[in-house]
C-alpha cells in the first residue's frame, strides 16, 4: 500500500513543491491550505499530472482543523505516514515596531500550528501502531536571529525547540520528528524584506538585502524549491529512520552549525 503524506500550506510556494516531490516519490498526497481557491487549483494540477491526491482546506492555527485534516486523510487513504508542518508566515518589521497583533498571528500560525499538527499526526501514528514521520518547517532564522525579522526568527527558534522536545517524547512510540531549515530564495518574502529595509535604511536600494545575503552563500546561488524538497524527500523516506530531533540546514552555506 502506498504511503500517505500530509503537507500543510501546500496550495503554492515551497509547500506545493514539497507535496509534488513526495507525490512523485509515490506517496498519496493530502494538500492543505487556508486558501480554498489556491489549493483547489493545485489539486487539479496534481491530478492532471497523475498524482493520487486530495485537498483539505483548513487553518493550521486551529487545533480542531489539524485533527480534522488527519481524519480526512485517513478516511481517504486508510492511514498516515508523514506529516509535514510546512504552513507559515513571515513578519518583516523593525524590533521597536513589533506589536501584539504581529506576535499573536505569527506565533499562532508558525508555532501553534506546528504543535497542533504534530499532536494530530502523533495521535494517528500511535493509533495505527506504526512508524511515523513529522517534518517541520524551520529556517536558518531558527538557528540565528536576523534584524527586521525578530518575530519570525523567534517563531522559528520555537519550532526548533518543539521539534527537539517532541522527538524526545515520541521516540518510544516509533515516531521521528525532524525539521528542515531553508535559507535565502528569490521569493515574495525577500521582496517584502527589501521593501521594508529601504524604508528604514536610507543607504539601501530595492534588491540590496537579497544581494547582501546571497553574496555570502558558499555555493554561489540562491535557493530553489527543489533544494528543500530534496531534503524533505529524504526525511520522509525509510533512509532517514535513524534520524530524529534534528533541524537540518539546507541553505547552500550561510549558517554553519
Amino acid at each position: 500500500m502506498a504511503k500517505v503524506a500530509i503537507v500543510t500550506g501546500s496550495g503554492g510556494g515551497l509547500g506545493k513543491g514539497i507535496a509534488y516531490r513526495l507525490g512523485k516519490d509515490g506517496f498519496n498526497i493530502v494538500l492543505n491550505d487556508i486558501n480554498q481557491e489556491l489549493v483547489d487549483s493545485t489539486l487539479e494540477e496534481f491530478k492532471k499530472d497523475g498524482l493520487n491526491v486530495i485537498a483539505v482546506t483548513g487553518d493550521v492555527s486551529k487545533r480542531e482543523d489539524q485533527f480534522n485534516l488527519v481524519e480526512q486523510a485517513v478516511e481517504a487513504f486508510g492511514q498516515l505516514d508523514v506529516f509535514v508542518n510546512n504552513a507559515g508566515i513571515d513578519v518583516v518589521t523593525p524590533f521597536m515596531d513589533v506589536d501584539e497583533d504581529q506576535l499573536n498571528k505569527a506565533f499562532s500560525i508558525n508555532v501553534n500550528g506546528t504543535v497542533f499538527g504534530t499532536q494530530a499526526a502523533a495521535k494517528q501514528f500511535i493509533k495505527q501502531q506504526s512508524k511515523g514521520k513529522v517534518i517541520n518547517a524551520c529556517s536558518i532564522a531558527g538557528h540565528e536571529s536576523y534584524e527586521m525579522l525578530s518575530t519570525y526568527s523567534a517563531t522559528k527558534h520555537a519550532v526548533r525547540s518543539f521539534t527537539q522536545s517532541a522527538a524526545k517524547e515520541l521516540a518510544a512510540d516509533n515516531i521521528r520528528v525532524n525539521a528542515y531549515c531553508p535559507g535565502v530564495a528569490g521569493t515574495a518574502m525577500w521582496d517584502r524584506i527589501d521593501a521594508e529595509m529601504v524604508k528604514y535604511y536610507d543607504h539601501m536600494q530595492p534588491g540590496d538585502a537579497f544581494k547582501e545575503f546571497t553574496d555570502g552563500i558558499l555555493l554561489g546561488r540562491s535557493q530553489e524549491p527543489e533544494d528543500v524538497a530534496n531534503l524533505v524527500s529524504f526525511l520522509a523516506s525509510d533512509q532517514s529512520d535513524y534520524i530524529t530531533g534534528q533541524a537540518i540546514i539546507t541553505d547552500g552555506g550561510i549558517v554553519l552549525r
